[in-house]
């Protein structure tokens, strides 16, 4: 007899069989979820001889296709960066379900009592771009609100995760749950980044991460409810109180620590009567680790070193290790620059003085604003949320780092006895 050949799923024939994992997971208890989260955790480093070579596969190609080493960066996996990987799902394991929360709720005049819970949405959807990390964190995130979800990772970490999505789902039947819960549909390409924007009613939410124009592509193609995640042009202002060691440290820490993540450092604004004393000992700190300085005149006048900032320059997120740094003549125009160039990501203003923080705290109109505090603080680890779906900029569902809670919608529940309206 002739072997069977069975075909490939089809992109929708993948989206109904998300929906049919979303129902089952959405009575799942938190021991069976958490029971999956463990097995996730420890197949990632069981699996680190199968991941690592996938994803110097896809390292190669990016270096032959000449990717900026920033985006390389993103793309890299290595053991400690598994090892960080399962700590994630470890703490997500950890934290409280959110299913089942009561938000609100109230005892009627007439008998009812009515309460609003958290739900999860259903499907999820993400669209993101070299960053293999995603898929896990993404993944175990949905799991643990009761969500299934659907990736579409892109070409340039094809290799890395298809067996990452392969481990995952071998996890998920190991536990006893439905593979089909997580599924990637990168072999269909850009169409199914596309078909998946147009997935409404298969699809209850889509996030998308990476760059600025894959996002705007998101907003404005999709016919799928967004929650965006955007680019980060981050900005320290340092006032003219700011202590000087304070300063060197969280400026080098904000711009070097990872240079290629949403919340590096792209653009310093400095107090001009602190400018000749701060601006040195900054940038000479950040200079010896490589940083290309992009000053303006007056930068430039007490910092020879620097090249020459361009309009271009304020609104750029580099992710790479250059900075854009300009002096302003009070926290007036550094609102104004703010306000003007960013992207309402992550701010930080470094201050000794309390009027000052409080008045750049109320203005300045981002996710994330900080005093006296590297901007590399804003990230759903750091936060407690063990991993992020992402850093929301936007204002509506959801806002800043994204944990367990903002994927999860609400439903009111309503128990009477025999109760009829007049």
């Amino acid at each position: 007899m002739p072997e069977t050949v069975v075909d490939a799923p089809s992109l929708t024939q993948k989206l109904e069989a998300s929906r049919a994992a979303a129902r089952i997971l959405a009575t799942v208890t938190s021991g069976q979820k958490n029971e999956a989260l463990h097995a996730i955790a420890a197949a990632v480093l069981r699996n680190a001889d199968r991941i690592l070579p996938a994803n110097e596969l896809d390292l190669a190609r990016a270096r032959d296709n000449g990717m900026s080493d920033g985006m390389q960066d993103r793309l890299r996996l290595d053991f400690r960066r598994l090892e960080a990987l399962e700590a994630a799902v470890l703490q997500i394991a950890s934290l409280t379900d959110p299913i089942g929360e009561a938000v609100r709720g109230s005892m009627l005049p007439n008998g009812l009592r009515i309460t609003e819970i958290r739900v999860p949405f259903g499907v999820v959807g993400a669209i993101y771009e070299a960053r293999p990390n995603v898929t896990i964190d993404i993944a175990a995130l949905a799991l643990k609100s009761g969500n299934a979800v659907v990736l579409r990772g892109g070409s340039a970490a094809e290799n890395t995760n298809r067996v990452l999505v392969e481990i995952l789902q071998g996890a998920l039947i190991e536990t006893g749950l439905p593979a089909e819960a997580i599924q990637t549909i990168d072999e269909f390409g850009r169409d199914g980044a596309r078909d998946l924007m147009q997935a409404r009613g298969y699809v209850d939410v889509l996030i998308p991460r990476g760059s600025a124009e894959l996002i705007n592509t998101v907003v404005t193609e999709s016919k799928v409810p967004v929650i965006e995640t955007g680019a980060g042009i981050v900005h320290v202002y340092l006032d003219q109180s700011a202590d000087e060691t304070i300063a060197v440290e969280i400026v080098h820490n904000s711009k070097v620590q990872r240079p290629s993540v949403c919340n590096a450092l792209e653009t310093l604004l400095v107090h001009e009567s602190a400018a000749e004393r701060l601006l040195p000992p900054v940038l000479d700190r950040l200079r010896k680790d490589g940083v290309t300085i992009h000053g303006d005149s007056r930068t430039r006048a007490i910092y020879p070193a620097a090249v020459p900032a361009t309009e271009d320059d304020w609104s750029t997120e580099y992710m790479s290790l250059d900075l854009a740094v300009r002096v302003v003549a009070d926290l007036d125009e550094a609102l104004e620059h703010i306000h003007r160039y960013s992207t309402h990501h992550t701010e930080s203003i470094i201050t000794n003085d309390l009027a000052k923080a409080e008045r750049f705290l109320a203005e300045v109109d981002s996710a994330v604003v900080m005093v006296n505090a590297s901007t590399r603080f804003t990230d759903g680890g750091e936060f407690g949320f063990g991993a992020e779906v992402g850093i929301s900029t936007q204002k509506l569902h959801a806002r800043g780092p994204m944990g367990l809670p903002e994927l999860t919608s609400t439903k009111w529940v309503v128990r009477g006895s025999g109760q009829v309206r007049g």
